[in-house]
Parts: C-alpha cells; sequence; structure tokens
C-alpha cells in the first residue's frame, strides 16, 4: 500500500468517529447552525489527530434478524438477572460465593471484544474487571457462582453472546472461525473463586 493510500485509508477509518464527535458537539450546544457545524468539525478533527486511537475496523456486514435477536435476548438477560440479583440483596442469609474468570473469546475484532464486554457488564451480576486484548480474552468478576458447573454455565453465556454479535454485525472471519471452531474447554479459562460475606 503506497504512503498516499494508507493516509486515505486511515481518514476513511477516522470518518465515522468524526460524524461522531459533530453530532455530539451540535447536539451539546443545542441547536444546529452552521457555526456549530464549522467549530464542531474543527474541534473533532483536532481531537481525531491530537487523541489518535487506533481505527476500528467495521465488518460492512449487518443482518438485521441477527441485531434482532441480540437486542431481544439481552434485554431478558438483563430483566432475568436484574430479579436474581434483587433477591439476593434482598435475602436474609446473604452469603455469596463470587468467581474471577477468564473467558478466551473467538473473535479477533476490537470492537466485537467492545461490544461482548459491554453486553456482559450491563447484565447484573457480572462486570469486566480486564481485558487482555491481544488475546482477545475477558477477565471478569461474577455474583454467586457456587460450582465449577456455574463457572462453566457462565463461560459458556459469555461465548453466546460473543456468537450473537458475530452473526449480527461480525466479519466473514469471524463467523468462519465461529463456525470452525468450538468453544474452549474448561481448562483453557483461568479461574479463581473467593468467599464474601
Amino acid at each position: 500500500m503506497t504512503p498516499r493510500k494508507g493516509r486515505l485509508v486511515s481518514v476513511a477509518n477516522q470518518l465515522p468517529a468524526i460524524v461522531g464527535l459533530v453530532v455530539l458537539w451540535m447536539l451539546l450546544w443545542g441547536s444546529f447552525s452552521w457555526l456549530n457545524f464549522v467549530t464542531g468539525t474543527g474541534v473533532a478533527v483536532l481531537v481525531s489527530v491530537s487523541f489518535y486511537l487506533v481505527p476500528v475496523q467495521l465488518s460492512n456486514r449487518v443482518n438485521p434478524w441477527f441485531v434482532l435477536t441480540y437486542l431481544v435476548r439481552l434485554i431478558i438477560d438483563i430483566v432475568r438477572a436484574s430479579v436474581q440479583v434483587a433477591g439476593l440483596a434482598l435475602s436474609p442469609r446473604l452469603v455469596t460465593s463470587n468467581a474471577i474468570l477468564a473467558v478466551h473469546l473467538r473473535t479477533r475484532s476490537d470492537l466485537i471484544l467492545t461490544w461482548t464486554a459491554v453486553s456482559t457488564s450491563i447484565v447484573p451480576g457480572s462486570i469486566v474487571v480486564d481485558i487482555d486484548r491481544e488475546h482477545s480474552t475477558l477477565y471478569l468478576h461474577v455474583l454467586n457462582v457456587h460450582s465449577a458447573a456455574g463457572i462453566e454455565r457462565f463461560r459458556r453465556t459469555v461465548l453466546e453472546t460473543e456468537r450473537r454479535i458475530i452473526r449480527a454485525v461480525g466479519s466473514r472471519q469471524d463467523l468462519e472461525r465461529l463456525r470452525g471452531v468450538t468453544p474452549p474447554t474448561p481448562d483453557d479459562s483461568t479461574t479463581t473463586k473467593g468467599q464474601t460475606p
């Protein structure tokens, strides 16, 4: 790739972020004027150049049916987990066994990795505490896990969330990886447990 072509690709990759920042700027000012548009564009370009991030590679593939499936299942998971956590909090004898576990994802996309982390964290009872981007691994704190079977069940839940996201917006490479790779065995996930009062 020539340097000129590389710069054009870089600008194209940053364009969604710049457009998003311009829209955010105009929403924050509360008016859609040419002055706000021009200053918002200037600020967005300045921020994008000054605080350069690795460009997010979009797959350019969206499956509306699987997007809907992902969203519906996410809402169901949030409601179900909210009831379970509320039950734990209101229990007169609260004794929980929590776990920190590592889940190795199949994707190599930063975007899918981030969406999986966010989708898992917004469901009550679990939160991502660290991400190993190089190895596509999420480290999670999970509430109320009492056995190895419970740990494995949660690990499979995270992999299922990743699978739904890949089917909705993942790249063709991620789809092929999803079809051709079986989920890692429990030995692949580092797990530690700790009692909390």
